[in-house]
């Protein structure tokens, strides 16, 4: 039994040997087509967003509805979040200048003391935003999930969404794919660490996948709920 098996482990060692040129082509190949896949899947993207996002609330086209896109209101040395502080500036500027008349709030509410949405609601009421306007959605634990559940749960099929450009993009994208006739309101963008480009570089092939491959689905509908305008 032992020499059987010692005799397959020499076989496939001499297999593998005798076509080592011909697996690293493949890897080669393999490797060079997902790199393309990568680079075209951020182009569609970006040129898809393009007509469709806004840097000045001047030229950005009125809607009932901004969706404002969660991310922690800390960051990691306990100060303020920029990223999260822009986009609630950005919120309340499209509010008191009347481009929108309602916020939805979406975030990430997944475990005990963590709270998105209850954040944002907080910030935007500290910046004179009335409470009765502002809807909070506990369950945009992803862009898609928030731009899915816009429509799904909460009925609206056109809305502005407030973030920074890069993330923008990706939400009016997926947005529109899925029958949202959605815009982009683009909060000043701080800064981007390597990290964070990567990340949404990623998140961007990630997007094409979804739509046109994997038909992502959000981890959580629910009951419809009604935005009171």
């Amino acid at each position: 039994m032992g020499k059987e098996i010692i005799k397959s482990i020499q076989s496939v060692f001499r297999y593998c040997f005798s076509h080592f040129y011909q697996f690293v082509n493949i890897g080669v190949a393999f490797g060079v087509l997902m790199v393309f896949f990568s680079l075209v899947s951020n182009r569609v993207i970006i040129d898809y967003a393009d007509d469709y996002v806004y840097e000045f609330k001047k030229d950005i086209p009125k809607n009932n509805i901004g969706l404002v896109l969660g991310t922690s209101k800390y960051a990691y040395n306990n100060g303020i979040n920029p990223y999260f502080k822009h986009r609630m500036d950005a919120a309340a500027r499209l509010y008191h200048t009347g481009k929108v008349k309602h916020l939805l709030v979406s975030g990430d509410n997944h475990k005990h003391g963590y709270n998105e949405p209850q954040q944002m609601k907080d910030y935007l009421i500290s910046l004179g935003v009335k409470a009765e306007h502002i809807t909070m959605d506990y369950a945009g634990f992803r862009t898609l999930d928030s731009m899915v559940r816009i429509k799904e749960i909460f009925g609206q099929t056109s809305v502005t969404v407030i973030s920074q450009k890069f993330h923008n993009e990706r939400a009016v994208y997926l947005a529109r794919k899925n029958g949202i006739e959605a815009i982009g309101y683009n909060a000043k963008t701080p800064w981007q660490s390597k990290r964070l480009r990567i990340r949404e570089y990623l998140a961007k092939v990630k997007a094409v996948l979804d739509i046109n491959v994997l038909k992502t689905k959000p981890k959580f509908l629910g009951e419809k709920i009604e935005i009171a305008l």
